[in-house]
C-alpha cells in the first residue's frame, strides 16, 4: 500500500522538512534546483541486460559473457519501482519512461506498466507512460503493452540497410524483425510511435535519406541522435560526430522542411516539419547544441540509484531507503533534498573542461541507466 505524499518544502538552513499546504503547492516552492530548472521526468532502467551489442552503447569487447550483471535480487521489485514513481510524481513528475539494456527483457514487464498506469499526479492525470526499446521482440509484447496501459513507444533502429545495422547491432539481428516489431505496434494501437537514429559518422550516416523516407508520410517521427559520450566503453571521438544541423541540410536539400515550436518546455527533440504536410522529424543534438538549461529529467537505475544526468559519474542510493523501513515522505524529502542542490550541466562544459571532466572518475554506461 502506497501512502499518500504531500509536496514538501526543504529549509536547508534548519533541515526543517514540512508539508506544503495544496494551495501554497507551486513549482518554484518544490521542485526547483540550483539553475532554476523544474523536476518533470523520470526515466526507469527496468534491467542492465540486452540483447543487442550496439557498439557506441554495449560493445561486445566489455559487455561479454563474462560481464559482472546485476543479480535478480539486486534490482527494484515492480512494488519498489512503483512506490518510488508515485512519490515522483507527487513531487511534480508528469512522465515515466520505462528503458534498459532492452526493457522488453525484464519478464511480465507489462504487469509493472499497469501498475504504474494507475498513478495520477497532483492534479489527477494519469502520467505520461512511455517506453524505449530496440523493437526486437516488440511483435510478441505489443498488444499486452498496450492493453496494460502503455501510452507511446520509441523504437531504437540506426539504419534500414540489413549490413550497416547487423553491424551496429553486432548480434547479427535483422532489421526487417525491427520494422515488423513498429508494425505491430501500429496494429495494436500506439498512435504516438518514435523511432531514434543514433548517427555516427563513417558507420550509418549514409542511412538518413532513406531512413527519412521510409517514415515520412506515416505518422511515425523519425528523430536523429548525435553520437554521444555516454559511458566510459564506446570509445567515443568528437570526430564520428555529424552535427545535427548537417543532418538537416541534408534532409532539406532532397525534402523540404521548416522548424516548428516544442511540443513542451524542456523537449530534448528541436522539431521539423516537410513543408509538403507529410509529417515532422526530430533532431537530439547533446553535442553540439547543449540543452542543459532546461533539463528537467531523473533517472533511476535498475538497482534504484538517483541520476541527474545522463552523464553523471555518481548516484544517490535509493534501494536502500526502499528497504531499510524509510517512509515515503523521508524518501520524497530525500530527493527534494538532492535535486534542490542540482548543477549538472555536462554537455555545456564537455568541451572547455576536458581535462577535469576526466579526473571525475568514469561515467555510468548508458545500459545501466537507459537512455
Amino acid at each position: 500500500m502506497v501512502e499518500k505524499v504531500l509536496p514538501i518544502r526543504i529549509d536547508e538552513g534548519k533541515g526543517l522538512v514540512a508539508p506544503i499546504p495544496s494551495h501554497l503547492n507551486s513549482p518554484s516552492m518544490s521542485t526547483l534546483d540550483t539553475r532554476g530548472r523544474l523536476l518533470r521526468d523520470l526515466r526507469i532502467s527496468v534491467t542492465d541486460r540486452c540483447n543487442f551489442r550496439c557498439t557506441y552503447c554495449m560493445p561486445k569487447e566489455v559487455f561479454n559473457q563474462d560481464y559482472p550483471y546485476l543479480a535478480h535480487d539486486e534490482l527494484l521489485s515492480f512494488e519498489e519501482i512503483t512506490r518510488l514513481a508515485n512519490i515522483f510524481a507527487t513531487l511534480g513528475v508528469e512522465k515515466i519512461r520505462l528503458t534498459g539494456g532492452e526493457p522488453l527483457l525484464r519478464k511480465n514487464l507489462e504487469i509493472l506498466i499497469g501498475m504504474l498506469a494507475k498513478i495520477q499526479t497532483p492534479q489527477g492525470e494519469p502520467l505520461d507512460l512511455t517506453l524505449t526499446t530496440n523493437g526486437s521482440i516488440l511483435r510478441k509484447k505489443a498488444a499486452a503493452l498496450k492493453a496494460a496501459g502503455l501510452k507511446r513507444i520509441t523504437v531504437s533502429l540506426d539504419g534500414l540497410d540489413d549490413a550497416v545495422f547487423k553491424k551496429m547491432n553486432d548480434v547479427d539481428f535483422p532489421v526487417e524483425d525491427v520494422l515488423d516489431g513498429i508494425t505491430a505496434a501500429q496494429e495494436a494501437g500506439f498512435e504516438s510511435i518514435k523511432v531514434n537514429m543514433v548517427v555516427q559518422k563513417g558507420s550509418n550516416e549514409h542511412e538518413i535519406i532513406s531512413m527519412a523516407e521510409r517514415f515520412k508520410g506515416n505518422g511515425i517521427v523519425l528523430r536523429f541522435i548525435e553520437y554521444m559520450d555516454v559511458g566510459s566503453s564506446n570509445g567515443w571521438n568528437m570526430a564520428e560526430v555529424l552535427p545535427s544541423q548537417e543532418v538537416i541540410a541534408l534532409i532539406h536539400s532532397v525534402h523540404p522542411l521548416e522548424a516548428i515550436s516544442a511540443n513542451y518546455a524542456g523537449e530534448v527533440a528541436k522539431r521539423w516539419r516537410y513543408q509538403d504536410g507529410s509529417g515532422e522529424i526530430g533532431v537530439i543534438s547533446s553535442v553540439t547544441q547543449a540543452f542543459c538549461s532546461d533539463c528537467s529529467r531523473a533517472r533511476i537505475s535498475t538497482d534504484g540509484q538517483l541520476y541527474l544526468c545522463l552523464f553523471a559519474n555518481k548516484g544517490f542510493d535509493f534501494k536502500s531507503m526502499l528497504r531499510s523501513g524509510k517512509s515515503d515522505l523521508e524518501i520524497a524529502n530525500a530527493i527534494m533534498s538532492i535535486w534542490s542542490k542540482r548543477d549538472d550541466r555536462y554537455s555545456e562544459i564537455r568541451g572547455s573542461i576536458s581535462e577535469q571532466v576526466k579526473s571525475l572518475g568514469p561515467k555510468v554506461e548508458m545500459s545501466y541507466i537507459g537512455g
